[in-house]
């Protein structure tokens, strides 16, 4: 990658806090607090312990949301900081971009990245 490129500890926390954090508008309450989202990566060294609980987490509450909604409650409007005004299964179809897009970042940066 380039010295531009942000790092896989750096995602990898950013798809854990992420997760947490549009399960919100979802209706699902998190006690994440967000400290990737809209940011850039400074060289911080995250614990990849509590990132993995993070991504966890997340998946948990994804299943959770998908078994616990109805079909008619996908189509219901919410309201986001990001999109406006969408149905909940846009931003959750969204969401699952938005993560499978940075896990590839990953395994490009784990494949053919330079430590700096």
């Amino acid at each position: 990658m380039n010295e531009k490129t942000a790092s896989v500890g750096f995602i990898y926390r950013h798809i854990g806090e992420t997760t947490n954090t549009f399960g919100q508008f979802l209706g699902i309450k998190t006690d994440v607090v967000n400290t990737t989202l809209l940011q850039t990566d400074t060289g911080k060294t995250y614990d990849i312990e509590t990132s993995r609980i993070l991504v966890e987490q997340g998946y948990l509450m994804l299943e959770k949301l998908i078994n616990e909604t109805s079909e008619e409650d996908w189509l219901n409007k919410i309201e986001t900081p990001f999109f406006g005004t969408i149905s909940k299964i846009r931003l959750f179809a969204h969401l699952l971009f938005h993560i499978s897009h940075h896990w590839g970042q990953i395994s490009s940066a784990i494949a053919k990245g330079k430590k700096y």
